[in-house]
């Protein structure tokens, strides 16, 4: 395995100019992602530089046996920390061979929206939390979890130290740095209410970039699970109550403000915005993430799926508003709606239409 490692290590700078991309794009279902590498006779850092590739949609889920070519179009690169040194990793959207956006490239929808004028003047700035699970690789079952049993209640988890409370925290800990290596605008990690759950944040980012950045961690963090051993499981409630527990589901709470809202008298701006996304809370809902149902119940610091609700602090909301930003009277709010597996690039970009473009 030494030897493994060394080559694996290989610092190529000084043998060639060639480097190795990585690109990377959203599978068929949506959620799963898809990668792979190409040699580059420079160093290019420019996404529109980047020469387009191309897939085998047909073993995807996203384009039938006849016609399986699908195009890749780079649009965001990320220093490798696999590889490293002058090594890319490079977000891609999906596209036919006739340059028609695939069905699943909900980036392509979401770059319209943030390239809208008004969209562009209001700086949208978001930072999501994004919540998982991780497995063991043979039973599925929580990671430093008795196995078919249960550890003891909530409580000691969140943010807890001991090896009888932080399950994977070296897993967390790799992930961290990786994402920092790249270029990531990681800004924390906790361990999350349940054992084996775990948090990174990531923001603040401007518009589309959070989607791309978002989706880049998402990755880094399954090849890091996948040199571990582990599994990776963004499902919004991994673990239902039972006998021996009540456990905490899995979100992604976005934070969102715009440059009204960071302003003076951006309070005003802010429950105007929540009013819009309260009368358009069902669309929002359906969009939020598959199996949001089985979390959003009302309880575990959440909000009932079937209704709206937005305060001050409380955490049992739909939309909750800091404490600082009411008493600076503008800053920010958090969407605590949407579930771990959602789509950054629909969340984000809805989110912008709702309260910039949509009227009253």
């Amino acid at each position: 395995m030494s030897l493994l490692s060394d080559f694996i290590n290989l610092d190529l700078s000084d043998t060639t100019e060639k480097i190795i991309a990585e690109y990377i794009w959203i599978g068929g279902s949506g959620l799963d992602m898809r990668s792979k590498a190409r040699t580059l006779n420079e160093d290019i850092s420019d996404p529109e530089k980047l020469p387009k590739w191309s897939y085998d949609g047909s073993s995807t889920g996203q384009a039938p046996g006849e016609d399986s070519e699908v195009i890749l179009c780079p649009q965001a690169v990320f220093r490798d920390p696999f590889r490293r040194g002058k090594n890319i990793l490079v977000m891609c959207d999906a596209y036919t061979s006739s340059g028609e956006p695939i069905p699943s490239n909900t980036r392509y929808n979401a770059a319209k929206i943030f390239s809208h004028p008004d969209v562009v003047a209001e700086e949208p700035w978001y930072g999501i939390e994004q919540e998982y699970t991780l497995l063991k690789k043979e039973v599925k079952w929580p990671f430093g979890w008795p196995s078919g049993g249960y550890p003891g209640p909530q409580g000691p988890y969140y943010c807890g130290v001991g090896a009888d409370k932080a399950y994977g925290r070296e897993i967390v800990d790799a992930h961290y740095k990786a994402c920092l290596y790249a270029g990531i605008n990681i800004s924390g990690i906790n361990a999350e209410v349940m054992p084996a759950q775990w948090e990174f944040q990531v923001g603040p980012v401007v518009g589309i970039s959070a989607g791309d950045e978002v989706w880049v961690a998402r990755y880094i963090l399954e090849r890091i699970t996948e040199i571990a051993g582990a599994v990776l499981t963004f499902d919004p409630k991994p673990v239902q109550a039972h006998k021996q527990g009540d456990w905490n589901g899995a979100g992604a709470h976005t934070n969102y403000s715009t440059k009204s809202m960071r302003s003076e008298g951006g309070y005003e701006v802010i429950k105007e915005a929540i009013e819009k996304l309260g009368s358009k809370h069902k669309e929002h809902i359906v969009a939020y993430g598959e199996g949001n149902e089985r979390r959003l119940t009302g309880r575990h610091e959440t909000a009932d799926i079937n209704s709206f609700s937005w305060a001050v602090a409380n955490r049992g909301v739909s939309v909750r508003v800091g404490r600082e930003t009411e008493k600076a009277s503008k800053g920010y709010f958090e969407d605590r709606r949407p579930a771990s597996n959602m789509d950054p690039y629909i969340v984000t970009s809805m989110i912008a239409e709702t309260t910039i473009l949509c009227q009253q």
